[in-house]
């Protein structure tokens, strides 16, 4: 008898372990994978098991281990143990100065970040960040971004993308289709955006589009009112069919931002029933919080056909990393960051 299908549900854990309770909720649940986050990341050996732990549980030793890695405020690696990658604004200062010389420099990032993720058994990325920021937009995205132009943030993105699939890591962009006019900070409020539809297509949409071919995606927790005056794109079928597959193009594995956000109403149950209604592949639940989690769980179906291939089409493109000369690219990264003004 083979294998039952994993549940469309990614979920966090508790702790830098697993309890025995997560042990058996995770192998009943049987998740499509696990995202961690700073609570779980104490040493490459610690994490190392961890990872193993997790997919121990599901029976699995490919399924997707997340993790937002960016750089600058988002890390969840941390020194002494890892390297701080920094911000993406700091490739957007180099690309004001030399577009070519900021790609080759977020490449190399992402390839670093690549092979530290890698040895701890991580193979996704909630990264780049393709929200194009407007100036009077909350700051949650801010230094997050690649810049302020859809053409640059494009182009640096798929640096970023390039160098994570290089390191053997598959990158997932965010948050489509775009987060960069949200005025409020989706974790506390819904925000709702009032720009025209074309105007949108034009400024937030476009680097999404230009990077289609990615195998990941997370969606954003905001209303466009232009497309769907009532349902942040999560739950919006609307928003997921007309924009983020067919204007976007996008046709990979379409992953929730986490539900535990304050963007979201309704119950864990709910949230969970209208973003797979919606169209999303799986929903991501962060906290690691086992109440929330059985309450997903109550919910969640298996994936389905569709859901099934995007994941195994994206795990597809995972590859052994390509050998690099790690001091190497880390003094090239240095010395090419180096060339900004102090």
């Amino acid at each position: 008898m083979g294998k039952a299908r994993s549940t469309a549900a990614i979920y966090g854990c508790a702790g830098l372990e697993l309890g025995v309770d997560e042990k058996a909720f995770f192998t009943d649940a049987n998740p499509a994978g696990f995202i961690l986050f700073a609570r779980n990341c104490q040493s490459p050996a610690q994490l190392k098991k961890l990872v193993n732990d997790l997919r121990d549980c599901i029976g699995s030793g490919t399924a997707p281990i997340l993790i937002d890695q960016e750089g600058g405020r988002v890390v969840r690696m941390k020194p002494p143990h890892w390297r701080h990658p920094p911000a993406a604004a700091r490739f957007a200062e180099l690309a004001d100065i030399n577009m070519e010389i900021a790609k080759e420099a977020a490449n190399l990032n992402a390839m670093l970040i690549g092979h530290d993720l890698l040895e701890c058994g991580i193979n996704v990325d909630c990264l780049p960040v393709l929200d194009v920021p407007q100036k009077n937009a909350d700051p949650i995205i801010g230094d997050r971004a690649l810049g302020m132009e859809p053409r640059q943030i494009a182009e640096l993105g798929r640096a970023v993308c390039d160098g994570l699939l290089a390191g053997g890591v598959l990158p997932v962009v965010k948050h489509i289709p775009g987060h960069g006019r949200a005025e409020v900070d989706s974790h506390i409020l819904l925000p709702v955006v009032d720009t025209p539809r074309d105007e949108l297509h034009q400024t937030d949409f476009a680097p999404f589009a230009k990077l289609a071919d990615m195998p990941m995606a997370m969606t954003a927790h905001v209303v466009y009112r232009a497309v769907d005056a009532e349902h942040p794109a999560t739950s919006s079928a609307t928003v997921i069919k007309d924009i983020i597959r067919d204007e976007i193009g996008f046709d990979g594995f379409l992953i929730t931002d986490d539900l535990c956000m304050k963007a979201l109403s309704g119950g864990y149950g709910e949230r969970t029933t209208s973003a797979l209604d919606a169209g999303c592949d799986v929903v991501l639940h962060c906290s690691g919080d086992m109440l929330e989690m059985k309450e997903v769980a109550t919910a969640v179906p298996e994936m389905t056909d569709a859901a099934e291939q995007h994941l195994q089409d994206a795990l597809g493109r995972l590859h052994e990393p390509e050998e690099f000369d790690r001091d190497g690219a880390l003094d090239r990264l240095n010395k090419l960051i180096g060339t900004l003004p102090s």
